[in-house]
C-alpha cells in the first residue's frame, strides 16, 4: 500500500444542497487527482475520498475557502473512518442521495436566488439556445425553496420532476465541467416549463403569452403574474390611473406598493439609493428596499406610496421579470397576488378564483409552486441593514439558537406579520412571512408552512412555544395540538427582545427596550412601551410608558383620533394633568361632536376601554393630534406619516417626565401631549420634536435601569423601531451613555421575529428543566 496515500470521510454541514456544492466538490477533487465520491445525505453532504496527503490537505482547505457563492459551510467533520475505501485511479463521481436518521440539527433549505449575470447574458443573447427563456437558471441562481418538495435535494424531489430533461440539458446536467452540472431546476425551451396567457377567454402560450401580457400592462391594465413563491399583481407604475385602479380592486387604499425596476440606473432615475441600499438591491436575495424618493419619482408618489417619502424598490429576481422590464422599459408596480390581507395565491385555480375581480389577465406557467413565499422587505439605517419582512431570498436560512435544545420545538408566533419557527440543537428555522392570522385562509397558510418546515427540516416538534394572548389564533393552535405539559407560554415583549439577543448570540443577561403596538402582559393588561431586564429564561419589568384606554378596543387601533381621545380623557394620573379641555379643543373641535361625546362617556365609564402602556399607540396619538392621521387603513400608517412629517431636521425635545410607580420608572406623556397641542408651531417642527422626546425618554429609562444594576448591553426590538429616525436617535443617545446597542438585522424587529424569540426562550427553559 502507498504510504503517501490516505482516505478521509468529510461530512459538511450548512447550506450545501441546492447551491452547486456537489459539482464544486467533484471539480475540486478531480483537479487534485483524488478518487472517491460525494453525495447528499439527508440535509448535509458526505464525501469519501482518497489520494496523496498533500492533495487531501489542499482539498480540506478549499472546501471552506472556495465553496460556491450561495453555499454556507457551517461545520466540517473529518474522519479516517471510510467504510468503502476509494480505489486509486477510479476518479471522483457524484453518487445518488441517501437518507439519514433522526435529526440533531435542522436540515438546511436553500433560499431562492436571483438570476446570475452569466444566465442573464444568455437570456438576451440571440445565439444562445435559452434566448428569452423565462425559466433560465444554473447552479449559482434560480428557484430553490419554492421548488423543493423533499430532501436530500435532487430533481425528483422538486416540482421539476414532471419535466424530463431533453438530450442537450441532460448532457449539461451530467457534465462536471458545466455550470449546470446537477442544477436541479435545469430547463430550456424544449423540455422546461412554458408560459401561458388567459384574458377574457383569449389564450396564448410561450412568447405570444408574454407579448399579450406586456400589451395589456402598457395599455393600463392589471396582470396577475405567476412568480417564484406565488402570484403577483403587476401594472405600469407611471400610470396613476392604473395604480389607483389596482388599489380599488385590491382593497388597499393607502398602503405603499413596491416598484420593480430593471437595474440600478433605473433605480437612480426615480429614487436616491445609498451605497448600502444599492448593494441590497443587487444582492442575490433581491429584497424590496425602502429608499428615499427622488425628484422624478414624486410625480406618481401619491398613487404608489402616499404619505411616506420612501419608495419600496426591487430589481428582477427571475428571467420572466427581466423580460417584462426589458420589453416594457418602465418601472412596474409589483405587489402580492391577493386581496387585502389574504395570503398570496399559489395555485393557478386559486389565483383564477380569488383574483378574477382584480386582474385583467393571467400570465401563468406550468411549473407548480412548492411553497408560498412573498417578497422580503428591508431598509438600511446608517449603513445597518434591517429586515422588515423575511421571506423570499432570506427564509428559510437557519438562525442561531444560543442555548441549544435536544427537544425539538415549534414556536407558533403571534398574530400580526406571522411566522412560525422550528428548532432543535443549536439552530432555528423560521418560515416565510404568512401575513396576519385573522381568518381561515391565513390559518391554512400557517399550517401549510409548518407542515413544509417539518417535512423539509426533519424537525418533529415535541414542545410548542406560544404567546400569552388567549385570543391569538396561534395560541389556540398551540393549545389544540399540544398537551399542557408540552406548551411554553412566552410573553410577547420578552420574545421580541430574545429574538434580538439570539441573533447576536448573547449568552448572559441583557437590557431590552420593546416598543410596539400591543402585546399581552403577564399581569393580564396590554403592554407596548417596555423596559425589561432579561435573559432567555425570564425577565423583570423595570420601566414602561404610562397607560391609556383604547376606546372600543381594536377600533382605537384603526382610528388614531379615538386613541388620542383616550389619552386626553383617560391618561394614567401620574401627577400632571393631561391637556386642558380648552387646549384640547384645537383637536376635538375638528371632530364629530357625537363621536367625542361617545368616546368620553366610554372612557369615564370604562366601557370596552382596555388600558395599554403602548409606545405604538402614543405615536398614533401624536399623529392624530397633529392632524396627520385620524383614521388608517393599514397598521403603522399613522406612525409613517409622523416620521415623514418630521423629515431630517433636528428639534429640541418637548417637555417630558419620569415618575416612580409601583416600583417601576414610568414615562408620563402628559406634558408632551400638552406641548403637541400648542398653537402656532409648524407640524413638521412638532413631529421632529416628538421623535427627539421619545429618544430622550428612552435614554433616561435606560440610564435609570443601569444605575439600578441592569446590564449595559441593550437590545432594541418591536415594530416601533422600523421607524428609521427613532432607531437612529435612540441608538445615538444610548451609545453616548457607553451602552452596547443591538438591533435585529436578519430577524425582523416587528412581530415577524416573535416566533424566533419564542424558540430561543423555550430552548433555554427546556435546558433549565
Amino acid at each position: 500500500m502507498d504510504s503517501g496515500r490516505e482516505a478521509r470521510r468529510f461530512e459538511v454541514y450548512g447550506t450545501v444542497q441546492g447551491v452547486g456544492f456537489r459539482p464544486f466538490v467533484q471539480r475540486l477533487a478531480s483537479g487534485l487527482g483524488l478518487d472517491g465520491w460525494v453525495r447528499n445525505v439527508d440535509g448535509h453532504v458526505v464525501i469519501d475520498t482518497a489520494g496523496p496527503v498533500q492533495s487531501l490537505h489542499r482539498f480540506t482547505v478549499a472546501l471552506r475557502t472556495q465553496a460556491p457563492p450561495l453555499s454556507v459551510v457551517r461545520r466540517i467533520h473529518s474522519s479516517a473512518d471510510v467504510p468503502e475505501r476509494p480505489i486509486a485511479g477510479t476518479g471522483f463521481t457524484v453518487r445518488s442521495s441517501a437518507a439519514a436518521g433522526r435529526r440533531a440539527t435542522p436540515r438546511e433549505i436553500p433560499p431562492d436566488a436571483a438570476t446570475c449575470d452569466v444566465c442573464l447574458a444568455e437570456l438576451f443573447d440571440p445565439a444562445d439556445r435559452r434566448y428569452r427563456y423565462p425559466f433560465i437558471n444554473c447552479t449559482d441562481c434560480g428557484p430553490r425553496a419554492t421548488v423543493i418538495t423533499g430532501l436530500p435535494y435532487d430533481r425528483p424531489r422538486t416540482t421539476m420532476r414532471t419535466f424530463p430533461l431533453c438530450p442537450a440539458c441532460a448532457a449539461e446536467y451530467r457534465d462536471p465541467s458545466d455550470r449546470r452540472f446537477h442544477a436541479e431546476p435545469l430547463a430550456c425551451p424544449v423540455c422546461g416549463p412554458q408560459l401561458s396567457w388567459n384574458a377574457g377567454g383569449r389564450s396564448a402560450t410561450a412568447p405570444a403569452a408574454l407579448r399579450s401580457a406586456e400589451e395589456l400592462i402598457a395599455q393600463g391594465g392589471i396582470v396577475a403574474v405567476k412568480g417564484l413563491g406565488g402570484y403577483q399583481l403587476v401594472c405600469d407604475a407611471r400610470q396613476p390611473a392604473a395604480v389607483l385602479l389596482l388599489r380599488r380592486r385590491k382593497h388597499r387604499p393607502h398602503k405603499p406598493f413596491a416598484v420593480m425596476v430593471a437595474d440600478l440606473a433605473a433605480a437612480h432615475r426615480i429614487a436616491r439609493p445609498t451605497r448600502t441600499e444599492s448593494r441590497l438591491l443587487t444582492s442575490p436575495t433581491r429584497p424590496v428596499v425602502l429608499v428615499a424618493d427622488g425628484p422624478s419619482g414624486r410625480a406618481n408618489a401619491e398613487a404608489v406610496h402616499p404619505g411616506t417619502g420612501r419608495i419600496g424598490l426591487f430589481l428582477p429576481a427571475t428571467g420572466l421579470h427581466h423580460l417584462l422590464l426589458r420589453d416594457l422599459d418602465r418601472p412596474l408596480v409589483v405587489t402580492s397576488g391577493n386581496v387585502a390581507d389574504e395570503p398570496i395565491a399559489v395555485t393557478d385555480a386559486d389565483a383564477r378564483e380569488r383574483l378574477a375581480e382584480v386582474a385583467d389577465g393571467f400570465l401563468a406557467h406550468d411549473r407548480p409552486i412548492a411553497a408560498r413565499y412573498d417578497d422580503s422587505v428591508t431598509h438600511a439605517v446608517r449603513g445597518r441593514v434591517l429586515t422588515i419582512r423575511r421571506a423570499r431570498g432570506y427564509a428559510p436560512a437557519p438562525l442561531p439558537l444560543p442555548v441549544p435544545t435536544r427537544t425539538p420545538v415549534v414556536a407558533a408566533g403571534a398574530q400580526s406579520k406571522h411566522t412560525v419557527t422550528v428548532a432543535v440543537g443549536g439552530s432555528a428555522v423560521t418560515g416565510p412571512h404568512t401575513g396576519d392570522l385573522s381568518d381561515a385562509r391565513t390559518m391554512e397558510a400557517f399550517e401549510r408552512c409548518y407542515a413544509d418546515l417539518v417535512a423539509l427540516t426533519g424537525v418533529a416538534p415535541q414542545v410548542v412555544a406560544h404567546d400569552l394572548h388567549p385570543g391569538y389564533l396561534s395560541t389556540q393552535w398551540a393549545a389544540a395540538h399540544f398537551a399542557p405539559e408540552r406548551r411554553v407560554a412566552v410573553q410577547h415583549h420578552h420574545a421580541h427582545i430574545a429574538a434580538c439577543a439570539a441573533e447576536h448570540r448573547l449568552r448572559g443577561p441583557f437590557l431590552g427596550i420593546a416598543y410596539d403596538g400591543l402585546g399581552f402582559g403577564d399581569d393580564g393588561t396590554l403592554w407596548g412601551g417596555e423596559v425589561l431586564v432579561a435573559d432567555y429564561t425570564g425577565y423583570r419589568r423595570v420601566g414602561r410608558f404610562a397607560t391609556a384606554p383604547l376606546p372600543g378596543g381594536e377600533a382605537a387601533v384603526r382610528h388614531p383620533a379615538r386613541m388620542a381621545l383616550g389619552y386626553l380623557y383617560g391618561l394614567e394620573p401620574l401627577g400632571v394633568p393631561p391637556p386642558s379641555p380648552e387646549l384640547a379643543r384645537t383637536f376635538t373641535g375638528r371632530m364629530d361632536p357625537h363621536t367625542v361625546a361617545t368616546v368620553r362617556t366610554m372612557v369615564r365609564r370604562r366601557l370596552n376601554c382596555p388600558r395599554a402602556s403602548s409606545a405604538g399607540r402614543l405615536f398614533d396619538t401624536a399623529a392624530a393630534l397633529l392632524g396627520l392621521a385620524d383614521d388608517i387603513s393599514y397598521e403603522g400608517q399613522a406612525a409613517v406619516a409622523l416620521e415623514n412629517a418630521a423629515g431630517t431636521a433636528r428639534r429640541a425635545a418637548l417637555p417630558w417626565r419620569l415618575v416612580r410607580a409601583d416600583g417601576l420608572w414610568v414615562y408620563d406623556p402628559a406634558p408632551t401631549l400638552t406641548a403637541l397641542l400648542g398653537n402656532g408651531t409648524p407640524v413638521p417642527w412638532l413631529a421632529a420634536a416628538f421623535h427627539t422626546t421619545i429618544a430622550e425618554v428612552t435614554a433616561a429609562l435606560t440610564e435609570r435601569a443601569v444605575a439600578a444594576g441592569a446590564p449595559r448591553t441593550v437590545c432594541l426590538a418591536g415594530g416601533c423601531f422600523v421607524n428609521r429616525r427613532l432607531l437612529a436617535d435612540v441608538s445615538r443617545l444610548l451609545r453616548a451613555q457607553g451602552m452596547r446597542v443591538l438591533v435585529g438585522s436578519a430577524v425582523p424587529v416587528g412581530d415577524g421575529g416573535i416566533s424566533y424569540g419564542q424558540a430561543a426562550v423555550a430552548a433555554a427553559r427546556l435546558k433549565r428543566g
